[in-house]
C-alpha cells in the first residue's frame, strides 16, 4: 500500500510542478533579480556576541526567490548537495506557499537544516551547479531558501512534524561525538529503527556547532531546536562521556552496541612553529573560539575570564580566522587584523563572511606571514615581525604558492595573536584501537563508498576522516556511514 501511496504522491507532485512552470513563463522567471539577505546593521550587530547578523528572509521574498527556480530536469543542484536534498522540490513547495511541506522535504534528507541554512558554503556546493551561472546570472538563493524552510514552523509556532521513521528493531548503534557528522548519522539511522545513542566527551552537544561557531553566524537556540528533534525520533545523548576513557569499545559491546560511528573531530589546533608561538597572549581559535562560545569567558562573571586587547591579530583566511577575529570586535578591540599570506582572492574563508568582516571594521593584511612574536615587558606578547610575501606559481591546492620578499619585515604592535590555520584529528579513538588503519596525519582509513572503516563495526566520517570539513561534507560522511552501516547490520543480524 504504500508504495501505491508514494506513486500517488508523485503524480499529484508532478501536476502541481506543471502548474506551477505554466503559470510562470520562463521569460519572467529569469527576469526577476536575486534577493538579498536581510541583516542587521554593522555599527548594532558588534554590540554583542549574541546578535545573529542575518534575520532571514520574509514569505514575500521567499516566495519571489523560489519563482526564479527553473525546475531544471536533471536537478544539477541536487548533485551539488553533499547530503543529496531534493532542492527542487522543497523550493517548488516555497513557491506555491506550502511551507510546511518544503520543511518536511528539507527533513526527508538533512537532521540539521536550520543549521545548513545557516553556516554551508551552499556558493560552492548546490549554488554552484545551478543553471543561472550558465546564463552569467547569479544562482538561485538556495541557501536562504532553505534557512527560510527550516525555520518556519519555529517561527510560527507550529509543532514541528518528524520524518517518516521505521519501525524498531532493536539493534543498538553509538555515535563517537556529537558535531554535526555525527548527529546526521544518528538522525538516519533514527529514521531506519535503529536505537541509536550519541556520545559526547564535552558538557554540551553539538561539537563544533556550539564550541567553534559564533552565535552572531549560528545561535545556540537554532542547535537546540535541531538537537530536541533528534531527540523527538528517539536519539539518545550521554555528555561528558569520553569514549576510550569513561567506557572502552568492549565495554559498549558488552552493553548491546553493535556498530559504532566515530565523528570525534579535529580538536588538535595547529601552529606554525615560529619563535614566540608560547608567549601568554598567543593562543589557538579553538582555544579562543570555545572559551567564548561555550564557557561564556566574554562575560563580566565567569571565573575563567578570556584576554581582551586593544589590538587583535588573527594569523589565516578561513572561516574559523573570520569567526574569532569578528568575536575579537565584539569583545572590544579596537583593531582587530586578519593576517594571510596569500591575497584576497585565495582566501578560503566564504564571501559572505568576509563581506561581513569588513563591514564590520576588520582590517586585511594580506600576502604577510608571522615569523616570530616578542614578549613586553610583562612577559605577553607585544609584537609581531611579518614577512612580506607575493604569489609565485600555484601550488598542489590550485592557489598561487605564497613566495617572500627578501628582508621586507614589518612589526606589528600586538595585544592578542589568534592563531587559525587549521586543526589536526583527535588521536584518542585511533590510539585505542591500534588495530584500525590509520591514513595521513592521525585520520581514519574508511571505504569512501560506505565510509567503513578497516574494522567491520567502525565506520567514521567528518574530520577524523578528512582532516578537516566543513559542517556539510561532514554531514554527507555522516549519511555515507549511516546507509552503509544499515547494510552491514541488516546482513548480519536481520536476515
Amino acid at each position: 500500500m504504500s508504495d501505491m501511496n508514494d506513486i500517488f504522491a508523485k503524480d499529484r507532485e508532478e501536476t502541481w510542478r506543471e502548474e506551477l512552470r505554466n503559470k510562470t513563463p520562463m521569460k519572467e522567471r529569469t527576469a526577476i533579480e536575486r534577493v538579498k539577505m536581510n541583516e542587521i546593521a554593522p555599527a548594532e550587530r558588534i554590540k554583542s556576541q549574541t546578535i545573529e547578523v542575518n534575520t532571514g528572509l520574509t514569505k514575500e521574498q521567499a516566495v519571489l526567490e523560489a519563482t526564479r527556480c527553473m525546475d531544471c530536469p536533471n536537478h544539477p543542484c541536487t548533485e551539488g548537495c553533499p547530503v543529496g536534498i531534493n532542492i527542487p522540490k522543497f523550493v517548488k513547495n516555497i513557491e506555491r506557499g506550502e511551507f510546511e511541506e518544503a520543511a518536511a522535504t528539507l527533513k526527508e534528507f538533512s537532521a540539521l537544516p536550520a543549521v545548513c541554512g545557516r553556516v554551508c558554503p551552499q556558493e560552492k556546493q548546490c549554488e554552484s551547479k545551478c543553471t543561472y551561472l550558465k546564463m552569467k546570472k547569479p544562482a538561485v538563493a538556495i541557501g536562504y531558501l532553505e534557512r527560510f524552510a527550516a525555520d518556519y514552523e519555529r517561527l510560527n509556532g507550529i509543532e514541528p512534524k518528524l520524518p517518516k521513521m521505521e519501525k524498531k528493531n532493536g539493534i543498538k548503534v553509538a555515535a563517537v561525538g556529537s558535531g554535526p557528522s555525527a548527529l546526521s548519522f544518528a538522525g538516519d539511522m533514527a529514521k531506519a529503527g535503529y536505537d541509536v545513542t550519541v556520545f559526547e566527551a564535552l558538557h554540551e552537544i553539538g561539537g563544533v556547532l556550539k564550541y567553534g561557531i559564533p552565535e552572531f553566524r549560528l545561535p545556540n537556540s537554532i542547535v537546540d531546536l535541531e538537537l530536541a528533534n533528534l531527540s523527538k525520533m528517539g536519539v539518545k545523548f550521554e555528555k561528558n562521556f569520553v569514549v576510550g576513557k569513561t567506557a572502552t569499545f568492549d565495554d559498549l559491546k558488552a552493553q548491546g552496541f553493535k556498530a559504532f560511528y566515530v565523528g570525534s573531530g579535529a580538536g588538535f589546533p595547529n601552529f606554525m612553529n615560529i619563535p614566540g608561538e608560547n608567549l601568554n597572549g598567543v593562543m589557538s581559535s579553538n582555544e579562543y573560539l570555545t572559551r567564548v562560545n561555550l564557557m561564556g569567558a566574554n562575560r563580566e562573571d565567569t571565573d575563567t575570564p578570556v584576554l581582551k586587547g586593544k589590538v587583535v591579530v588573527v594569523v589565516g583566511g578561513g572561516n574559523t580566522a573570520m569567526d574569532s577575529v569578528r568575536t575579537s570586535k565584539r569583545l572590544g578591540a579596537d583593531r582587530s587584523i586578519i593576517v594571510y599570506r596569500r591575497s584576497r582572492d585565495e582566501m578560503p574563508a566564504r564571501l559572505e563572511e568576509v563581506k561581513h568582516a569588513e563591514e564590520e571594521g576588520v582590517e586585511f593584511m594580506t600576502l604577510h606571514n608571522p615569523i616570530e612574536y616578542i614578549a613586553g615587558e610583562n612577559g605577553r606578547v607585544a609584537k609581531v615581525r611579518l614577512q612580506k610575501m607575493e604569489l609565485g606559481e600555484p601550488d598542489a591546492s590550485g592557489r598561487r604558492r605564497p613566495v617572500e620578499i627578501p628582508g621586507a619585515i614589518e612589526e606589528l604592535d600586538v595585544d592578542i595573536v589568534v592563531v587559525a590555520i587549521g586543526v589536526s584529528p583527535n588521536p584518542l579513538i585511533p590510539s585505542c584501537l591500534p588495530e584500525l588503519k590509520q591514513g595521513k596525519k592521525g585520520t581514519i582509513e574508511v571505504n569512501p563508498e560506505s565510509n567503513q572503516a578497516s574494522m567491520e563495526e567502525i565506520f567514521a566520517g567528518g574530520d577524523i576522516v578528512r582532516g578537516g570539513a566543513t559542517v556539510i561534507l561532514a554531514m554527507g560522511d555522516g549519511r555515507r556511514a549511516a546507509a552503509g552501516m544499515d547494510k552491514y547490520l541488516k546482513e548480519k543480524y536481520l536476515k
